[in-house]
């Protein structure tokens, strides 16, 4: 039986320093509560980089529309996020700097088609962390440091808690799979490695009950994320 990936160290080690200074440059902006209130306890926000026709309060991840991408003024900000960003030879998708709070847990859940075999790929860059960050994947703890950077398949189930004494700061990427990511993933895994994972898909009814839930939200943000669950409602309803 062919072993199954789930994550990958990448071959790209970032300058600590250089992420550090960047985001001191933005620690006093606007950080955007995750809107799945439900999914997790404590202190956990977002900053949009790049987002729909820029919207930094856009915090939102994969779309399942081919939006008007475009850098948000923050990034502009930030030369070596985006030089980070621009090193993938990948279209993007989304990129967002997540902030998890002392003693804040995600809890654990899976994501909607977000693997290698989905055609679609996160990345995750830690900026600062510490030892007491449980980040789980796939029932195994992955320790990622500083400046490094990983592939995650979040359509595995995952969580996270801070157990530390300091916040934790990742950019995370989110990119359309090419030939260019092919050839990296593939020299680090089997092509064959990468098969979809077979879950129990959310009831069509609870999906109808979220998006009910979020038309009472007076909030931009909330109109796309409507949008999304919209889409997978058809997607599973076809099935």
């Amino acid at each position: 039986m062919q072993k199954k990936t789930s994550y990958l160290k990448l071959p790209f080690q970032f300058h600590q320093e250089k992420l550090v200074k960047d985001l001191s440059l933005i620690l006093d902006k606007n950080w955007i509560s995750h809107f799945n209130t439900t999914g997790y306890n404590g202190d956990w926000k977002a900053i949009a980089l790049y987002a729909h026709n820029g919207d930094a309060s856009n915090i939102l991840a994969l779309s399942t529309r081919k939006p008007l991408l475009k850098e948000t003024a923050i990034l502009k900000e930030c030369p070596y996020f985006k030089e980070v960003i621009d090193s993938f030879k990948s279209p993007i998708v989304s990129a967002r700097l997540l902030r998890l709070g002392v003693g804040a847990e995600i809890k654990p859940h899976r994501d909607f088609e977000l693997g290698y075999e989905n055609d679609h790929f996160r990345i995750h860059i830690p900026i600062i962390t510490n030892k007491d960050v449980q980040f789980i994947l796939d029932n195994k703890l992955l320790k990622m440091l500083p400046g490094e950077c990983w592939y995650t398949n979040v359509n595995y189930v995952h969580s996270v808690k801070n157990a530390g004494a300091i916040d934790r700061f990742h950019l995370v990427i989110d990119l359309e799979r090419n030939n260019w990511s092919d050839k990296l993933f593939f020299s680090l895994a089997p092509e064959e490695s990468f098969v979809p994972e077979a879950v129990n898909e959310d009831s069509p009814e609870e999906i109808k009950k979220i998006i009910e839930e979020l038309k009472n939200v007076n909030a931009p943000v909330t109109n796309q994320l409507i949008a999304e669950l919209e889409h997978k409602l058809a997607v599973l309803q076809k099935k």
